[in-house]
């Protein structure tokens, strides 16, 4: 066994390496631009990009032409929040999401404040699921879109989109949903949840970085584009396709969809394996969120009486995250966790554990023996340091 160990797979995945055979012809031989429609070289990357939509749509069940190609979930977030604010402003101005939302909604939607929109944020439960009857109460007539993560990026609970998109069906109103965490981990498919607007990046699901997704259903909305210059991306998103990159993310959507429900049940079984040797060897142990609605992969826990900087650094070989990626080298507790509940210096005290394709048993083993011998050495420490009278 190599290390470190990277239990780490929720900030980003390792490229599937049939992911990167199927884009490198995109770089050398297969270079053309698709939107040269007079040749061949053109001819071929269109191609590839339109079966990479097929891929991608497949995977979510929708229409290939109701996808479209952006750099990730952070731009498709922010062309959905600030898109239908603009295309809907005469519909009402009203927009529903939750507290412990990316902070690419969160942050987006605070933006609309400021040209007059009202922004209702939901709490969540100590499990972390926001309460459905919450949600329809805050529903108003001037309500114009409801923004809720599928699976969240910290603790991976799983929101009941089935629900929410019901109450939003029967009202008119958009829902859109952050799905870069939910994709090619656990079933997703936009119809059942009656989804209108979804966003999905790849590097989260085996392939390449910079390359994303924004779902948008047919008649829903009609979007503002974010860029303008060259009408790619039916007008969405003006500005040269990254075809290699695409070719990449469609492999990943297609291996995703072969295979990921055995996947999911392999990596569930690990997490379960993880968590007991831990509960059997730290004391005090705290699972953070729902362990039944839940991502199969993911494992978030706080860990009392140890001082966090001497946890992050002590458990050298082993990559975790002490909270989300995108909120790393911040001191201050994870938004995520004080809205479950959880206690500040426990926040701090935290360890989320992100399983993969290629988690072993070993590393697994390996992971569960790190954290219990990190721990009792700090809680000892701590214990023999004097207290002042």
């Amino acid at each position: 066994m190599k290390t470190p160990v990277y239990l780490d797979y929720h900030a980003t995945t390792p490229a599937d390496p049939r992911v990167v055979e199927a884009m490198l012809p995109y770089f050398t031989e297969r270079f053309g631009n698709p939107a040269s429609r007079n040749h061949p070289f053109g001819w071929a990357a269109a191609d590839a990009v339109e079966t990479a939509r097929g891929e991608v749509a497949a995977l979510v069940g929708a229409h290939a032409r109701e996808i479209v190609f952006t750099s990730g979930a952070t731009e498709s977030n922010n062309t959905v929040v600030r898109g239908v604010a603009r295309a809907r402003r005469r519909a009402g101005a009203h927009v529903v999401t939750v507290a412990t939302e990316h902070p690419s909604v969160v942050d987006a939607c605070r933006t609309l404040e400021a040209d007059g929109f009202a922004v209702t944020v939901l709490p969540v439960g100590p499990d972390g699921l926001v309460d459905l009857d919450r949600v329809e109460a805050s529903l108003r007539p001037d309500t114009i879109l409801v923004s809720v993560m599928a699976a969240n990026n910290e603790i991976g609970v799983l929101q009941d989109l089935e629900a929410i998109g019901a109450m939003t069906h029967a009202r008119g109103v958009l829902l859109h949903t952050d799905a870069s965490q939910a994709v090619g981990k656990v079933a997703f498919d936009v119809e059942r949840g009656r989804v209108s607007l979804a966003s999905f990046t790849a590097h989260k699901m085996y392939g390449p970085k910079g390359v994303g997704a924004l779902y948008v259903r047919r008649h829903s909305v009609d979007l503002p584009p974010l860029l303008v210059g060259g009408g790619q991306e039916r007008g969405l998103r003006s500005g040269t396709l990254n075809v290699p990159a695409i070719v990449g993310f469609g492999k990943a959507a297609a291996i995703a969809r072969a295979e990921g429900a055995a996947e999911a049940a392999r990596l569930g079984a690990l997490r379960d394996r993880l968590l007991a040797g831990l509960r059997r060897g730290v004391p005090g142990l705290r699972v953070n969120g729902s362990l039944t609605g839940r991502l199969p992969q993911n494992l978030n826990v706080s860990i009392d009486g140890i001082e966090p900087e001497s946890l992050a650094m002590a458990l050298g070989d082993l990559a975790v995250s002490a909270g989300a990626a995108c909120g790393t080298g911040k001191p201050t507790p994870s938004r995520v966790l004080t809205a479950v509940g959880v206690p500040p210096e426990l926040a701090l005290a935290s360890i989320r554990f992100g399983l993969g394709r290629w988690t072993t048993d070993e590393e697994i083993e390996f992971a569960a023996a790190k954290v219990v011998e990190v721990v009792a050495g700090l809680r000892r420490m701590h214990a023999a340091i004097p207290r002042a009278t």
